[in-house]
């Protein structure tokens, strides 16, 4: 049956707390045992017989410990032993100044281990003072810590000294550290790098790869941490956290996940991979675990290795991005929404090709052309149709943005025209005043440009003019642009101006194009050069019919840039 997995951390630290105490109790049945102190194996010699014991406390025989008197030297067992540390060691003696202070020492013995290529072994230092032979231990304050040494008694451990030294092939800095202790008035210390290449290329690794491991020793309970795996935790590096403690700091809903992975390793297993969050100084931290359980010769998994690589910052980043996806996604959604209510509203608002006018002896063509193709909406609008009294009201404008905002305030201003135009007995340019007049009091309103004219049954165009570029006439293959004189104001911006009318006498077979500045106007061009420009195109359309001519305007276009939506209106006359 297969066990149940723990779903919380108390039930799985006790669950591994039975596991230990059942593999520690397995290996003590098989484990070799320690004499306790003073006790002797069977058959060993009585200590009276073992030999003559030197001043020092350890066996005469064979040893140097006395001086070239008669005399025992208690210091000659301290220099014995030097060679034998696998660290840099000394014997410095204290020089004092008048008032007794430390103010030197004099290396009085050392081993031949060099704590650095470039530093001298401390054996070679013998008889010179302290700071003649470590220069740099002055700005370090190192003499004063060995000093404290003998004045308080209390040993002197890990002492960190950025040990920086000028010599023949260039400047030098390494980071030592000092253990030391007081002996018979003199201070035995011992000192290291901090790290070597090897110990700050894996720092190194660790650092860039966000990565640490760890060691528990499931016996002896002891646990060691690489620098890379506290720095992760934000742990005291002399203090890891046993698993008991790993398994608090694991987010609840992976706790299940962690102690699969833990337990299998307990078993001697070696389990794949997995990603486990730990709450860390609060914050959530997402770590990428690989274990391995170490065997004995019995069988029995006695340690376990894990390596941990951080993945906080991608997973961050994957949400970040996940994030930035699902907003771009909303205004995508938010802008095709928007793009399918305009477009409803511009195929509402705008009109179509009403049967009346054909009646009437005229052909209507009409298209709208966007500036970006995937926002089809605009201020841009167009009216022709048919009113009581005989007439044609032919107008275009252009109302201010773009998106909804924009398709409202066309809305409102066709409208308006609309109503207005139904007034008995008024012309063109009372409508474009009357228009003018309800923008200008209306301070929500932005300004507007626009054309509003109408064609009578003589074939005469009354116009008015409100800020907007003038019509093209096209007549006998010669296209020519109305006149603009009696141009007025923008619709909104100066009440109670009168606007004027102009009036333009149409013919069988003249070509009528209106259009709004999106057509005339590009960057870093003069207005003027894009009216040339499109009467040229609309010159080349002679014989067409409005559509056709049109599309031919719009194909010679479709290259150019647009900064802004553009309506265009062909009015032909039979």
């Amino acid at each position: 049956m297969t066990p149940l997995i723990p779903q919380d951390p108390d039930t799985l630290k006790r669950h591994l707390a039975r596991e230990v105490r059942a593999l520690r109790e397995t290996a003590r049945h098989g484990a070799g045992v320690r004499l306790e102190e003073g006790s002797a194996p069977p058959g060993a010699a009585p200590a009276d017989e073992a030999g003559e014991r030197c001043a020092c406390g350890t066996r005469a025989t064979g040893h140097g410990c006395r001086g070239e008197g008669d005399g025992p030297d208690p210091w000659a067992c301290v220099r014995a032993t030097l060679p034998a540390i696998p660290l840099s060691a000394a014997l410095f003696a204290p020089l004092r100044d008048e008032d007794g202070v430390t103010v030197d020492f004099t290396v009085e013995a050392g081993n031949h281990v060099r704590a650095a290529e470039w530093l001298e072994s401390p054996d070679r230092q013998v008889g010179r003072r302290l700071l003649e032979v470590q220069p740099g231990a002055a700005v370090g304050g190192l003499v004063g810590a060995l000093g404290s040494v003998l004045d308080t008694g209390r040993a002197l451990k890990g002492y960190a000294l950025d040990y920086t030294e000028q010599r023949g092939d260039g400047l030098h800095r390494t980071k030592l550290l000092y253990d030391a202790s007081s002996c018979g008035g003199k201070v035995l210390a011992t000192w290291r790098a901090a790290h070597d290449r090897r110990e700050l290329l894996s720092l190194d690794a660790q650092y860039i790869a966000s990565m640490g491991w760890g060691t528990w020793d499931l016996l002896s309970g002891e646990v060691v941490w690489s620098e890379g795996l506290s720095s992760i935790f934000r742990t005291d590096p002399a203090r890891p956290p046993a698993l008991a403690e790993l398994c608090d700091m694991v987010l609840l809903e992976d706790v299940a996940r962690f102690a699969k992975f833990l337990l299998a390793l307990v078993d001697g297993e070696e389990p794949s991979g997995t990603e486990i969050r730990f709450g860390v100084l609060g914050e959530i931290r997402t770590l990428h675990l690989v274990g391995h359980p170490v065997i004995a010769t019995d069988g029995l998994p006695w340690s376990v290795h894990v390596i941990a690589r951080d993945l906080t910052s991608q997973v961050r980043s994957r949400q970040r991005l996940a994030a930035t996806r699902r907003q771009s996604d909303r205004l995508r959604e938010e802008a095709a929404a928007e793009r399918r209510v305009a477009s409803s509203l511009r195929e509402a608002l705008l009109p179509t090709v009403s049967a009346e006018l054909a009646e009437a002896g005229l052909s209507v063509a009409a298209a709208y052309v966007p500036a970006e193709t995937e926002a089809a909406v605009g201020g841009d609008w167009y009216k022709c149709r048919l009113l009581p009294d005989g007439r044609i009201l032919l107008a275009i404008g252009d109302a201010c943005g773009h998106g909804l905002g924009a398709v409202a305030r066309m809305a409102q201003q066709r409208h308006a025209l609309a109503g207005l135009a139904h007034a008995p007995g008024t012309h063109a340019g009372q409508l474009t005043t009357w228009l003018n007049e309800l923008l200008c009091a209306d301070p929500a309103a932005e300004t507007a440009t626009g054309i509003i004219g109408h064609i009578d049954a003589e074939r005469r165009f009354r116009w008015a003019c409100a800020g907007h570029p003038a019509p093209l006439l096209l007549r006998d293959g010669a296209a020519s642009v109305l006149d603009t004189e009696h141009r007025g104001p923008l619709f909104g911006l100066l009440p109670g101006h009168a606007y004027e009318t102009a009036t333009a006498e149409l013919r069988r077979g003249d070509l009528l194009l209106l259009y709004t500045d999106g057509m005339v106007e590009r960057r870093g061009e003069d207005i003027a050069d894009g009216v040339d420009t499109l009467r040229k195109a609309l010159a080349r359309c002679d014989g067409l019919g409005p559509q056709d001519a049109l599309d031919r305007i719009l194909e010679a276009c479709a290259s150019d840039e647009h900064d802004d939506d553009t309506c265009l209106v062909a009015l032909g006359v039979g």
